[in-house]
């Protein structure tokens, strides 16, 4: 079950992407955060632990929401926009 349930905001174009190589969608407008966890239970795993996160702050402070583009990018998740088609790989954090 995603951990974001969109409530508002519908009717924007639909846009697909690619997380940890499996389909999924987000919205025009949408940040990466919020289309990963409109899509998924969380954002990555704890650089200490790999307990799941859902970022932080979630307005570009507190550099807790890293993501990875299929370029090798590593990108905030918070601040990014998703584009059609993108690839994007969530960080599965240190194993203790």
């Amino acid at each position: 079950m995603p951990l974001f349930k969109r409530v508002a905001e519908h009717d924007r174009e639909p846009l697909p992407f690619l997380l940890d190589g499996q389909p999924a969608q987000g919205m025009n407008g949408d940040t990466l955060l919020t289309a990963i966890l409109t899509n998924a239970t969380h954002l990555r795993g704890s650089d200490f632990s790999a307990e799941p996160r859902a970022g932080f702050c979630l307005m570009g402070a507190c550099q807790d929401c890293w993501v990875r583009l299929q370029d090798g990018r590593r990108v905030r998740a918070c601040s990014t926009f998703l584009e059609p088609g993108q690839c994007v790989t969530r960080e599965p954090g240190r194993q203790p």
